[in-house]
């Protein structure tokens, strides 16, 4: 009985110390937590470039623009963006390596680190936008790679996907070292009593060996309902790679594909119906089968002249972004007969006059 009490009691003391320990030390609390590096999913000891391409990448994938009404995608981009503001900065990075979420909370109730980044900042840092701010230094990039994609009308209406094959070069490791990530560091050197000579001096590191293999493989290109000639779908970092820097782009441009029945102008699409002499003369009933197989009316019960023009509002291609749709343009085609007998020729003249 009394061994249990005192496991009891050891117990107690053991919690009451752990407790003190994290007060003390508020980054044990921390380690519960999901780290800023798990965050922007990249190791502890990453570069800043590592940190800068793995921001932007999560950050537009997780943009609101992007995931409209996705509150899960909204609170993501907002931890994105949270743990970007602090491993950006060497300052904070430092001290939330030594000490946590809660030392950056001691250090900015201090007065320390300034008033942060906003979001927009962050952003525009990266994607355009100018601003007050220095610009961020540029890191280098290897070469957009432009495809042209021809798309269906059916796409374009609907919405779809294409699966493309691409072929690309990658960086794979290969034996050696090679020097990397040069810079041109400046010292003074004393050339006499009281006088110093400014020297430039070229500094690189050594990093392993790469090499470019050709690899391939297949990409699902969506196609968003409305979209335009000459509107890109990007893949970011999926262009041509270069050493020491970030991959280009992959864009596919879009370009319509001719469509048997139908011509696309701008939101509005045309096409010709072709009908009898005697239908453009006492009417007709007639549709046309539209892009998502629904049936459009045509018909009328008046008189259609050759080359007559129909419009038909809210029946053209959908707006790119919007519930808005353009219209739809019918040219008829009169069919004349080849020939009339004597008869017929007498029974027209009679109605005709």
């Amino acid at each position: 009985m009394a061994h249990c009490r005192s496991n009891f009691f050891f117990l107690i003391y053991l919690s009451i110390l752990l407790i003190a320990s994290a007060a003390v030390h508020p980054v044990l609390i921390d380690r519960y937590r999901k780290s800023y590096y798990d965050i922007l999913q990249v190791p502890k000891g990453a570069s800043d470039d590592q940190i800068k391409r793995s921001y932007r990448k999560l950050a537009l994938k997780y943009h609101p623009d992007k995931n409209q009404g996705n509150e899960d995608a909204n609170k993501k981009f907002a931890e994105i963006n949270n743990a970007y503001e602090v491993l950006s900065n060497s300052e904070k990075r430092s001290i939330y390596d030594r000490y946590g979420e809660e030392g950056l909370k001691q250090h900015a109730a201090g007065g320390g680190g300034g008033g942060g980044m906003d979001i927009q900042d962050i952003f525009k840092s990266f994607f355009g936008g100018g601003g007050d701010r220095e610009e961020e230094e540029r890191v280098a990039k290897g070469d957009d790679v432009i495809i042209d994609l021809d798309a269906t009308l059916e796409d374009l209406y609907m919405g779809g996907s294409l699966k493309v094959w691409r072929e690309k070069n990658i960086l794979k490791p290969a034996p050696g070292k090679r020097q990397c990530n040069c810079r041109n560091e400046v010292y003074h050197r004393q050339i006499g009593p009281g006088m110093f000579q400014q020297m430039t001096e070229q500094v690189c590191e050594q990093c392993p060996n790469v090499k470019y293999e050709r690899e391939g493989n297949f990409i699902t290109v969506d196609i968003e309902k409305g979209m335009q000639d000459g509107q890109e779908v990007v893949f970011y970092e999926e262009g041509e790679p270069i050493i020491d820097g970030e991959p280009g782009d992959l864009r596919f441009r879009i370009r319509t594909a001719t469509h048997e029945r139908f011509r696309r102008e701008g939101n509005n699409l045309h096409t010709t119906a072709t009908i009898t002499l005697a239908q453009a003369l006492v009417g007709f009933e007639k549709s046309v089968t539209h892009l998502d197989e629904h049936l459009v009316d045509i018909g009328t019960k008046g008189i259609t002249k050759p080359k007559e023009v129909r419009k038909l509002k809210g029946e053209g291609m959908p707006l790119h972004y919007s519930n808005k749709k353009g219209d739809l343009y019918v040219t008829f085609e009169v069919l004349f007969p080849t020939s009339l007998t004597d008869d017929q020729k007498t029974k027209i003249k009679a109605i005709l006059g």
